[in-house]
């Protein structure tokens, strides 16, 4: 089999987006395929970031073997039935995901079963609502900065003229040029809200853009790390020309993705162990590595890491012999996000003919957003029709801790029908509420805590959308790309060639405007080393 046909893209071929800045990443140079005895690898969890890891080995000929303790693959992106009161079966998850065509590693791990995106379809909109009666879209803005910020800006009403004039300017200039790691050196240390409060973003546009945006990272903006908060605008904004329009699957998330990479794998020689608890990680004194499962002990050549933050936590508490001490530590600071509500409900009639399939809200208590499932997801659409319902998916990020859940499972309901007001008449024929708590927080003054895909064992690795990757990646492409950078790394030991990669620009697009950024943010910089230099001398 080709590198090109494995998905590892050759240097120069065709672009995977329209930005035509977009970074290649070429894989360093080696052999297409493992020789002679295959070494093998263990792939612990099988979210995004599992997946994609067993599927740059398992495609170069490494035996990889992937542990899940859950009976369904893709991880927070996953799905799983379940039988509703008509009898009926249905498949609930955790929740909308939107593939934004940035993502180029995703939607290059997507293109081994699907070339052409074809279980993808596109929304024609990213609606936004206030409480207060104030709406935006993204559908009119150009997609090529900087006509993006100031187009979003012209059409927004959210954006006055007055609000503009009171803006810093100086104080936004870090977002015209987002560096990694650079960012995290100069923003890490403020919380998001801070940063816009110093920037005088105006506060209509901040609740009805940009919090609902910060939120997406399942945080307050109180607690959101500056420097994730500008990494986004520059991924979804400011740094790409691809827009903020997205797909979603066609089908729910297991029949339009993951079965079919299931099968792909399987095709690869790769075993699947859904189900299966990885107990203990042991290096042996001859170099391998010691997996005891809940079901049986193996050995391998290679481990990799694809867990949620408690899952890597816990995992290496119980592994007294992996890493080193420093390491450990870092891992057992990590902390988890607040806890995030699904609500999924099939009414017994339908949402009005014009709401849109997505919609962001802000401002109705802890709603943050409202799918209309029937839209874009076949399942959902054969189920409208046969009913003549809707099938309504409510989500409630960063919920307050010790929240009564039944409470404000009726509270996000009620916010429901504050924003299709149609709703308050429908009678609910099934409900199904997901809680979930296992989202990474990325705190302010967290960054050097989060691990590198490399450890001090030099063939464990880890993956996931809590990794410290050194490139402009974040949430699930931020998983794809770790999960390839996973295998990359032990393919080069073994001198196989691993999974070319591409991100959005890994700076500014404007000469003029990065160095503006670099002129006052040298200057400030040094402003600050002047005063504290005085505060020293004369304390």
């Amino acid at each position: 089999m080709s590198a090109t046909r494995q998905g590892g893209t050759r240097q120069g071929a065709a672009r995977r987006g329209r930005d035509r800045r977009a970074r290649i990443l070429p894989a360093r140079p080696g052999a297409p395929r493992v020789a002679g005895d295959p070494p093998s690898v263990t792939v612990v969890g099988a979210g995004i970031a599992g997946l994609a890891a067993a599927t740059a080995l398992a495609e170069r000929g490494v035996a990889v073997t992937v542990y899940e303790k859950r009976p369904y693959l893709g991880g927070r992106a996953g799905g799983w039935p379940t039988v509703l009161r008509d009898g009926s079966t249905a498949t609930m998850s955790r929740g909308f995901h939107a593939f934004f065509r940035q993502y180029y590693n995703l939607r290059g791990l997507l293109r081994r079963t699907d070339p052409g995106l074809e279980r993808l379809t596109g929304l024609p909109d990213y609606p936004l609502l206030h409480a207060g009666g104030l709406r935006d879209s993204f559908r009119r803005v150009p997609r090529t900065p900087p006509l993006s910020a100031l187009g979003f800006a012209a059409l927004s009403p959210s954006f006055r003229l007055a609000d503009l004039r009171a803006m810093d300017p100086r104080a936004a200039l870090p977002l015209l040029d987002v560096r990694v790691p650079d960012v995290y050196d100069r923003l890490d240390s403020t919380s998001a809200h801070a940063f816009l409060d110093a920037v005088r973003f105006p506060e209509d546009a901040r609740h009805l853009a940009f919090e609902v945006f910060s939120r997406s990272f399942f945080a307050d903006p109180r607690e959101l790390s500056a420097a994730e908060m500008a990494l986004m605008f520059h991924i979804y904004f400011l740094g790409s020309a691809e827009g903020l329009l997205f797909d979603v699957p066609r089908a729910p998330f297991p029949a339009a993705l993951w079965d079919p990479l299931a099968g792909y794998l399987d095709g690869h020689r790769a075993e699947l162990r859904t189900g299966t608890a990885v107990e203990r990680i042991a290096p042996a004194a001859d170099g391998a590595l010691v997996i005891t499962s809940d079901r049986d002990e193996r050995r391998c050549d290679g481990v990799v890491l694809a867990l949620d933050c408690a899952g890597l936590r816990s995992l290496t508490g119980r592994s007294a012999e992996l890493g080193d001490a420093a390491w450990r530590e870092r891992i057992a600071r990590l902390r988890t996000a607040p806890p995030f509500l699904v609500s999924r409900l099939w009414l017994d009639r339908p949402v009005a003919p014009d709401r849109p399939g997505f919609l962001g809200t802000s401002g109705f208590g802890t709603l943050d957003n409202v799918s209309v499932l029937e839209r874009h997801e076949d399942e959902a659409a054969r189920w409208s029709a046969r009913t003549g319902g809707s099938v309504v998916e409510l989500h409630a990020y960063a919920v307050p801790a010790g929240a009564a859940r039944d409470v404000e499972q009726k509270r996000l309901l009620g916010q429901l029908h504050r924003v299709y007001p149609e709703t308050g008449t429908a009678t609910v024929l099934d409900a199904r509420h997901a809680w979930h708590e296992d989202c990474p927080l990325f705190p302010v003054g967290g960054y050097g805590d989060r691990p590198t895909v490399r450890t001090p064992h030099p063939r464990v690795v880890v993956a996931g959308d809590l990794v410290r990757t050194g490139l402009p990646v974040a949430l699930m492409e931020r998983a794809a790309t770790s999960g390839f950078l996973a295998a990359n790394a032990l393919l080069e030991q073994w001198g196989v060639r691993g999974q070319t990669l591409w991100t959005v620009p890994d700076r500014g697009r404007s000469a003029i405007l990065r160095a503006l950024a670099a002129h006052f943010t040298g200057a400030r910089r040094g402003a600050a080393t002047r005063r504290g230099t005085a505060a020293a001398a004369t304390g």
